[in-house]
């Protein structure tokens, strides 16, 4: 695979096209917004000007990486030549199921489709297509281009080829790669969610402050963040949303804490616009 879609320039999309134009890959970044893509771009040569800066690579590496990076708003000219699309758009089922099925029209009959998912079904989505050997989740993690893991999560139909393909995918991006069975949640989201929302239910029930909480997690289980901390990074919105849809499938212990739900309703939806659990203004 030499030629790589990123469709989402948020938060995760722009971490991911970053990573893998620096690991060499032709990278074409769509969103249907002018204004977050140019937002993706001016993120990605800040990063690359760190990079230089704290000499992590050379100023003419920097710039080759920088000029295999294209910007667009049209889905079809980013994902006409891709050899893999990687989706990374909010975790919404229907939004997620509409770009699937507009790419399955678009791309060669050789590339992959990929959604950057926590908790949902790749089996549902690329039943959608007419290629669901092809398709699979890959499950990047915040921020991407420090965070070492990808969780590889096959679809019922997904090809032992194209989680072969993905697997070299991310040793090429430097990641180490876990293969999960498809199921809710899968690994790493059905603990963080669970660990996250008990404590969220400590600071509503007054157990302790939002920093000793994530303090005595910190040092008491060795996680480098602590989950509230956590919960922030990746935005409550996202976090109410993943908590959701477990709910919906996994039953009574991933009812989303009331504290989430207001925190959301108020609009603190953490780093991302300056308050949540934290303020971060």
């Amino acid at each position: 695979m030499k030629n790589v879609t990123v469709i989402g320039s948020g938060t995760m999309g722009r971490g991911i096209a970053f990573s893998c134009a620096r690991a060499g890959f032709t990278t074409m970044v769509q969103d249907i917004n002018d204004a977050t893509l140019d937002n993706c771009q001016s993120y990605i040569v800040h990063q690359f000007n760190r990079s230089v800066e704290k000499s992590e690579l050379s100023r003419e590496e920097a710039d080759q990486a920088i000029n295999r990076l294209t910007y667009t708003t049209s889905i079809e000219e980013a994902a006409k030549d891709a050899d893999l699309v990687i989706e990374a758009v909010l975790e919404i089922m229907d939004l997620k199921i509409e770009i699937f099925k507009q790419l399955d029209k678009i791309v060669k009959p050789s590339a992959l489709l990929a959604t950057n998912t926590s908790t949902m079904s790749p089996t549902e989505i690329a039943a959608q297509t007419s290629r669901p050997d092809r398709c699979i989740a890959l499950h990047f993690f915040n921020p991407v281009p420090k965070m070492k893991l990808i969780e590889v999560i096959c679809g019922l139909e997904t090809s032992e080829e194209t989680i072969n393909l993905c697997f070299e995918f991310g040793r090429e991006l430097g990641k180490e790669c876990v293969r999960i069975n498809e199921f809710p949640g899968f690994a790493v989201s059905r603990m963080n969610c669970l660990i996250g929302n008990e404590a969220m239910n400590m600071v509503m029930e007054g157990v302790g402050t939002v920093e000793d909480i994530d303090k005595a997690i910190k040092l008491g289980l060795n996680h480098p963040m602590g989950p509230l901390e956590l919960a922030d990074l990746v935005g409550l919105d996202t976090r109410l949303r993943n908590m959701e849809y477990l709910y919906q499938t996994l039953g009574e212990k991933y009812r989303p804490c009331p504290i989430l739900v207001k925190y959301v309703k108020a609009g603190r939806l953490g780093k991302k616009n300056g308050k949540g659990f934290y303020n971060y203004s």
